[in-house]
């Protein structure tokens, strides 16, 4: 049986495991929003950055990428995501239903942002989204990267995301 994780931030562009198949995918009853505060891989404890996480929202729908995981790397790619995602516990692993763009819908691993955790600052207006992406950096870079590449990526595969098309404009001219 195939493994599949939806990816919809950094996972777009860097999954970290051997994809056998990709698909344009939306998962329903979650939007995608800058809505976790970042103090391990984007900022630090003193200087927290933000990154993206799946916020439980009645109505919402987010797309993104189902990614097949090559078999045989299953129970590797699971240990290697848990490292990589649950490293806070901001984060909770689900197993949820994405429709693929072909119609087929599949069980995928997924993480969603934890609505109690201490790391959890929805409702963050974009300007001041702005502000913090614009000067955070954590162990795996600037959150400024981070912004860039997932954006990019989402417009290569087809997928506009206008609150991160905005927050891309904005960071590039707070930056410059």
């Amino acid at each position: 049986m195939t493994m599949w994780v939806f990816g919809y931030g950094s996972l777009l562009w860097n999954p970290g495991f051997p994809v056998a198949r990709q698909e344009l995918a939306t998962l329903h009853g979650y939007a995608r929003s800058f809505c976790m505060s970042s103090i391990h891989h984007r900022g630090t404890e003193d200087k927290p950055g933000l990154v993206l996480a799946l916020d439980e929202v009645d109505e919402a729908h987010c797309r993104g990428l189902a990614l097949a995981v090559e078999a045989g790397h299953e129970d590797r790619t699971l240990a290697d995501l848990r490292e990589r995602e649950l490293i806070s516990s901001a984060y909770l692993e689900r197993m949820l239903d994405v429709e693929l763009h072909s119609g087929e819908t599949v069980n995928a691993v997924t993480y969603v942002i934890d609505p109690h955790h201490v790391q959890y600052c929805g409702g963050i207006p974009l300007e001041e989204q702005a502000q913090i992406i614009a000067h955070a950096v954590g162990g795996r870079g600037p959150n400024t990267e981070y912004l860039y590449n997932t954006t990019e990526h989402l417009a290569e595969i087809g997928l506009h995301d206008p609150d991160l098309e905005w927050l891309s404009q904005r960071v590039r001219a707070l930056v410059a």
